[in-house]
């Protein structure tokens, strides 16, 4: 019984993988340059981390039914997590500590084909 969802577990994982391999490539042709992709930390993980011009971009990648279940599906917790995962990616890189900070969601729904949304500055953290 668990191996069918861990069938469907492995599937979401490889569409998960492909969709930012897609998007870092996207982003590249719109002229950003991919700094990092899936930075992990003890706090939490980021799937892409990209710079244009003065702006540093940590971008969360979503895939599912339709682009805005996948949108609706970054939950606060999930939020808090990145913006954790953020701080600790400029620690490891104090340079770019003084860029305008971003967090963008890129968002795949598998009805709506390859084409992502991307919906840039998708929240701020918390003041």
């Amino acid at each position: 019984m668990n191996e069918g969802r861990a069938e469907t577990g492995g599937r979401a994982w490889a569409a998960g993988r492909r969709a930012e391999t897609w998007t870092a490539w996207w982003l590249r042709l719109k002229g950003y340059r991919i700094v990092a992709r899936r930075f992990q930390s003890p706090v939490g993980e980021i799937d892409l981390v990209a710079r244009k011009g003065r702006t540093l971009v940590f971008c969360e990648v979503k895939v599912r039914a339709d682009a805005d279940t996948a949108a609706e599906s970054i939950t606060h917790h999930q939020r808090r997590r990145i913006e954790r995962a953020a701080l600790a990616f400029l620690q490891r890189h104090p340079g770019l500590a003084g860029l305008d900070l971003r967090f963008d969601a890129i968002v795949f729904g598998r009805a709506g084909g390859p084409r992502p949304r991307h919906m840039a500055d998708a929240w701020r953290p918390d003041s």
